[in-house]
């Protein structure tokens, strides 16, 4: 199959405008706040996941560090400025992970287990503009794979 760069270029503009629009133009129902972070509602499959956004050095430098539970269908969305092959680690974090690895369209390019605590680093085998990690399994009890696409869901009417 032969993707047009116009294709493409609207596909990635699409899902960034989607982003921007859920970040700064929708009211508080389109997202929750809980410790000053914002929750984005995400979809995979048609599987809902409620998702805290980092995009700053230091979030993402702490990220799930410390934390000692995530609820079942709750995860952490890193994004970056741009695609390139990612590295994750599980220093200071007691909760087993898996995370996913995707482009800049949202399709999962690589996914992942983690180990609490573990040193190891975990670097996505294709580049990626987005990492989403869930509790340990999450993505292959819900039958989530390589090539499925994660979407934002539309806010809600207020």
């Amino acid at each position: 199959m032969v993707i047009h760069s116009t294709t493409l270029r609207i596909n990635v503009l699409s899902f960034i405008l989607a982003l921007f629009v859920v970040c700064f133009f929708t009211g508080e129902k389109a997202f929750a706040q809980e410790r000053g972070k914002p929750f984005f509602q995400l979809a995979v499959k048609g599987k809902k996941i409620r998702a805290e956004v980092v995009q700053t050095e230091e979030e993402k430098a702490k990220g799930l560090m410390f934390r000692e539970s995530l609820g079942k269908d709750d995860g952490m969305l890193f994004v970056y400025d741009r695609e390139a092959v990612l590295t994750f680690w599980m220093k200071n974090t007691p909760i087993p992970l898996s995370i996913a690895f995707m482009d800049q369209r949202g399709k999962i390019v690589d996914i992942q287990d983690m180990e609490p605590f573990s040193l190891q680093t975990h670097a996505s085998i294709l580049p990626a503009k987005y990492a989403l990690e869930m509790n340990q399994g999450w993505f292959k009890r819900n039958g989530i794979k390589m090539g499925d696409v994660v979407s934002i869901l539309a806010a809600p009417k207020k």
